[in-house]
């Protein structure tokens, strides 16, 4: 009894150090990890870096950089608390839908949202550089409200979404002076939408 007290013990030991860390969500870590590059670099080259790759703004359509930065400026932030909020947000939501949807997905959900918070701020807020995570993140929680979505229903928890997230957006955007883009956090959700409906459907 004593020994196979020790020995069931001895088990459990070995079996907690068989235990090991997983790289569970390569594309969600992966942007983790290259915007904290990308807030070192900030901060190295005071600021010369964002300005250059990772901040969207009106600048010329015949310069190459305008297109990059369209998609790019999604991997900067402008300080340690902006960047600690999306990245917090980012790897609550993320890996939940990476395993969901495919890593593929989430790669195009990022791409997707990048262009058209780029682009449009670019035509109509030519007075405003956008950077920053935070669109990103307003799609991925307009995704996660569509994972319990069937063919012919429309989940309370998606209508309940969308009008407490449009409503402070619009409230914040009309009241709150904060230097936060409202409207790429609303281009984000209605990216985040479309992809969860499109993909849950399929």
């Amino acid at each position: 009894m004593y020994n196979q007290y020790w020995d069931r013990k001895e088990q459990r030991y070995l079996n907690s150090m068989k235990r090991r860390i997983t790289f569970n969500s390569p594309i969600v870590l992966g942007f983790v990890i290259i915007s904290l590059g990308v807030m070192v670099a900030n901060y190295l080259t005071a600021g010369v870096s964002n300005q250059l790759l990772f901040t969207t703004y009106h600048s010329s359509l015949t310069s190459p950089m305008t297109y990059v930065r369209f998609f790019t400026h999604v991997l900067g932030h402008a300080g340690w608390s902006h960047y600690i909020g999306n990245m917090m947000y980012m790897l609550l939501l993320g890996p939940m839908l990476e395993e969901k949807y495919g890593s593929r997905a989430i790669i195009e959900v990022i791409l997707v949202t990048g262009l058209v918070t780029g682009v449009v701020t670019w035509m109509f807020f030519p007075g405003i550089a956008l950077c920053g995570a935070s669109g990103v993140v307003f799609a991925f929680i307009m995704m996660t409200s569509f994972t319990s979505f069937k063919e012919g229903e429309i989940p309370l928890t998606v209508i309940l979404v969308a009008i407490i997230f449009i409503g402070q957006q619009v409230y914040e955007g009309m009241f709150v002076s904060d230097n936060v883009s409202n409207l790429g956090h609303i281009l984000g959700g209605m990216v985040g939408a479309l992809a969860g409906y499109t993909l849950n459907k399929k």
